[in-house]
């Protein structure tokens, strides 16, 4: 912790010297930040009052394949913020193995990745590992920086997670900064322990001409493993484990791991920029007031066409290590026979390219769509263990796509984007990609209606390591076709009357899983997957209820189970205290859904896998409640959160993964600060 803190110092020193050579930092008699512009040459000619820049920022995503921008709502509201640090989700939409930072599966199909070379890095994408389309990145006037700060617990057992966010404009155009992400989870149970760290760097530049986005990240993800504990009625009936006590402390309670451990170190260089060619026109700009009827005109640079290349190189290195085995707890030992100890790794290494040319949108009345077309280049070298322990079998991969996108992004009305690419080289060749959606915006009773609608058909390999994986307990080689998956989604939003519906149905070929003995296993039939969501808020003056509703079936529950339902509502105060300067939200939320037989986890492959016959058990149908206090005073929020508040009131059966039971009644604080100096 302490290494983290000095890095973080060392950067907020650049960031802060940086800004001293952007612009000489001065401040008015109230402590407002002047805008260099405002102050006069000769300060002592001149008594003027000075009032400091308002700060205004926006943020943005970008395509990773192509570096599109997509304008976001910069994250500074307080709705909500008490759930930020879940790893369940803002809604419980994840099963996870109880502590912070553990690995989770969604519970929603529709939310879970596809093939990804990552595999290791699914169980923490979304709370911890982020793609560059997941990053935020910013533009502000003035320098900005948010630092959040999450605590749980005891020092001995609770947990820990600080984040800091800095971002800064040289002008205009170009802006910089980096982020910090350091997770501790002690964990209440045994063996139990997670640290992970994720630091990086990035930079942005959007002129008229050139753009660019860079990003690098680094993440160290390291946990300890325990298996689940041995017995669940240490949880479920302790009375009957602890000589007739109503409880048992889960410090105590026995698991079936111990000085078992995974780590997975990746980092990645991400770069796509573009270059435009186009024509200066002028425009006429609308008076500033009614009375100014002289016109004025402005010279606005319009892109026809655009040059792009995406870069990105990426290397992650995955280890498992166990020194104490229990007998008979693996089904199979491969490479360190007649040991009780695992010493498991692999590399992966990629290098991805994209070559584009895109004719822009907009550029003259009759160009109401953009067209895009591309090449893309991926070279991967897998580095897998051999059975004799010494040799490395090495995998190289090579794959070429071509593609096209069709997109309108600037219609009032309508909008829609399709993609599709198909394979030409190496593995690439027989697969595809075909990707649209559609979003449409019309006038009802006074309001505005938005209608989404999406479909993809894809053929995909299964990813390399559903294909290929050595280890001391699992070794597999396997000759898979590929997955033809079908989706279609529609979404309506009627924001007047708080209501979000979303339904989707979805089929799929050749499903890829891991079986009951948590090997991959492909299923050479068809899957279908229904899916509804709907949402609903309610408000009545200061009174608040939000409501979601989530219906899934799948038509082969043996392979691919699902909850029928999962529900979250949360019921609130939302208020005005001290002279409407500190916002407040005082309430409490609950998190349901219904039995089914879950994936359980194996920490040999740190994948979830369908439960054995000899040992299944359901999860589910127990209410998990918090408690929580929200608080929001200028540019700090601040959260207090007793989690799990109904534990002891009900069955005791809080398991969202089978045999790895939630933590019990904890408080949570929460507290994120933004800066703008």
């Amino acid at each position: 912790m302490r290494r983290v803190l000095l890095t973080y110092l060392l950067f907020l020193v650049i960031g802060q010297m940086t800004v001293s050579a952007q612009q000489i930092t001065q401040y008015d008699q109230f402590g407002n930040q002047i805008d260099p512009s405002m102050i006069p040459e000769n300060p002592d000619s001149l008594h003027t009052e000075v009032i400091g820049l308002p700060p205004t920022l926006y943020q943005w995503h970008i395509s990773e394949k192509l570096g599109n921008r997509t304008i976001v709502t910069a994250d500074t509201a307080f709705t909500y913020f008490q759930n930020t640090n879940l790893v369940e989700g803002i809604t419980g939409h994840y099963n996870y193995l109880g502590n912070l930072g553990s690995p989770r599966e969604s519970r929603i199909f529709f939310e879970r990745p596809g093939p990804t070379s990552t595999l290791f890095l699914n169980p923490f994408r979304g709370f911890f590992y982020e793609d560059p389309e997941d990053f935020y990145f910013t533009n502000s006037n003035v320098p900005y920086t948010n630092l959040t700060y999450y605590k749980a617990g005891s020092k001995i057992y609770g947990e820990e997670r600080f984040k800091s966010y800095f971002s800064v404009n040289v002008n205009k155009d170009f802006a910089f900064g980096f982020d910090i992400d350091y997770l501790y989870g002690r964990g209440y149970y045994n063996s139990q322990q997670t640290a992970f760290f994720k630091g990086g760097l990035f930079a942005s530049y959007t002129g008229e001409r050139y753009q660019a986005h860079a990003i690098y990240k680094n993440f160290a993800m390291k946990m300890a493993e325990n298996g689940g504990i041995t017995d669940d009625r240490y949880i479920t009936h302790p009375e009957d484990m602890a000589q007739g006590q109503r409880e048992y402390e889960t410090q105590n309670i026995p698991t079936n791991l111990d000085n078992t451990w995974n780590r997975n170190h990746n980092f990645y260089v991400y770069l796509t920029h573009r270059y435009n060619l186009g024509f200066h026109r002028e425009m006429r700009k609308a008076p500033e007031n009614e009375n100014d009827s002289i016109p004025t005109w402005i010279e606005e640079f319009v892109p026809v066409t655009a040059f792009i290349h995406t870069a990105k190189i990426e290397r992650l290195r995955h280890n498992f290590r166990s020194t104490s085995e229990p007998t008979d707890y693996y089904d199979n030992t491969y490479i360190y026979t007649g040991e009780r100890a695992s010493r498991d790794s692999t590399i992966y290494i990629s290098t991805t390219n994209t070559l584009g040319f895109s004719l822009l949108e907009g550029f003259n009345k009759y160009a109401q769509a953009g067209l895009t077309a591309y090449i893309t280049h991926k070279g991967s070298q897998y580095e897998l263990m051999n059975r004799d322990s010494v040799s490395i079998d090495r995998y190289v991969e090579q794959e070429v796509y071509v593609g096209g996108e069709l997109s309108r992004r600037k219609g009032r009305v309508i909008n829609y984007n399709a993609t599709g690419e198909v394979g030409m080289l190496g593995k690439a060749l027989g697969q595809f990609r075909i990707h649209g959606d559609m979003d449409l915006n019309f006038r009802l009773f006074k309001d505005t209606v938005n209608v989404h609608a999406r479909a993809s058909v894809t053929n995909l390999l299964p990813s390399f390591y559903m294909r290929h994986y050595h280890s001391n307990h699992f070794y597999w080689d396997n000759n898979f076709d590929k997955e033809f998956r079908t989706r279609v989604e529609g979404e309506l939003n009627i924001d007047r009357w708080r209501t979000h519906l979303k339904a989707g149905v979805e089929n799929i070929k050749n499903y890829t899983y891991f079986d009951r003995s948590a090997l991959p296993e492909q299923d050479g039939g068809s899957i279908q997957v229904i899916t509804a969501i709907f949402s609903q808020n309610f408000k009545l003056g200061a009174f608040h209820l939000d409501n979601e509703v989530i219906w899934q079936e799948s038509s082969n529950k043996s392979i691919l189970p699902l909850p029928r339902l999962s529900l979250y509502h949360n019921l609130y105060v939302d208020t005005k205290l001290a002279k409407k300067v500190l916002s407040l939200q005082l309430g409490a939320d609950v998190r349901y859904f219904t039995k089914y037989y879950a994936p359980t986890y194996q920490a040999a492959i740190q994948q979830f896998h369908l439960q054995s016959e000899d040992d299944r058990v359901e999860i589910g149908g127990y209410p998990v409640v918090n408690v929580y206090a929200n608080l929001h005073l200028k540019r700090t929020r601040f959260f207090a959160m007793l989690y799990h508040a109904n534990q002891g009131l009900g069955n005791n059966k809080y398991f969202f993964v089978p045999h790895y039971p939630l933590n019990q009644r904890l408080l949570k604080l929460g507290v994120s600060w933004n800066f703008y100096d």
